[in-house]
Formats: C-alpha cells, sequence, structure tokens
C-alpha cells in the first residue's frame, strides 16, 4: 500500500493510480469522540482543495471534512450513513469517506508524510 499523506485539517489521502481515497486521521476521530452521524458529498461532484465536502456529528460537536485535493467524486462510501461509527473504530482505512478522481496530482505533494504530520499534532509516539 502507497503511503497516507495528510492535510492540516486532518483528512488523509491514498492514492492508487489517480485516484484518491479520502478519510479523517485517526487523531481527529479521536479528538471528535464517538460520532453519530455523518453527511456526505454527491457522486460526481467537482471539489477543489480546500472545499467542505462533508459533515461529521459527535456526541462533542460538529466538523466540516474538506477535500485535501481537487477533482471528481467518483465513488462515496454510503456505508458510513448507515454505521457512522465505524469511522471511530477504522479511521484510516475502511471507513473512508470518498473517493476523488484528481485533477491536479501534484496537488500530493504539498500534503504531510505520516511523520511530518505526527509532529504537527504534536504526538510524540
Amino acid at each position: 500500500m502507497h503511503e497516507l499523506r495528510f492535510s492540516e485539517e486532518h483528512q488523509w489521502v491514498h492514492n492508487d493510480h489517480g485516484v484518491a481515497t479520502v478519510g479523517i486521521s485517526e487523531f481527529a476521530q479521536s479528538e471528535l469522540g464517538d460520532i453519530v452521524h455523518v453527511e456526505l458529498p454527491e457522486e460526481g461532484s467537482e471539489v477543489e482543495a480546500g472545499e467542505q465536502i462533508a459533515t461529521v456529528e459527535s456526541v462533542k460537536t460538529a466538523s466540516d471534512i474538506f477535500a485535501p485535493i481537487s477533482g471528481t467524486i467518483v465513488t462515496v462510501n454510503r456505508e458510513l450513513a448507515d454505521a457512522p461509527e465505524s469511522i471511530n473504530e477504522d479511521p484510516e482505512s475502511s471507513a473512508w469517506f470518498v473517493k476523488i478522481e484528481m485533477s491536479e496530482p501534484g496537488e500530493l505533494d504539498s500534503l504531510m508524510s505520516l511523520d511530518e504530520y505526527m509532529d504537527f499534532v504534536g504526538d510524540d509516539d
């Protein structure tokens, strides 16, 4: 598996031949607490990096999810609507939010590696 890249808004990206799978980081889900609802975008939507693409509601707060890269949303993980708690259980793998066909693959270069992200969130592990 290719390494994940991370945004400052706590989204991760996994690039698979120009299609980016996007989700939220382990750190983000732990900060949110128990997730109870998620609103997802429509497939076929064009998004720009930094644009809001989803909303996650937890028992503590509601939080916007932003596109870390630009492109077209080609797949939405509809299972999250029925099982939003899966985001707490497996945020950096099976609980992905969307798959985006990237229009600007070079944007990946502006995202952080895992080590850079761990430094960014202040994780000393």
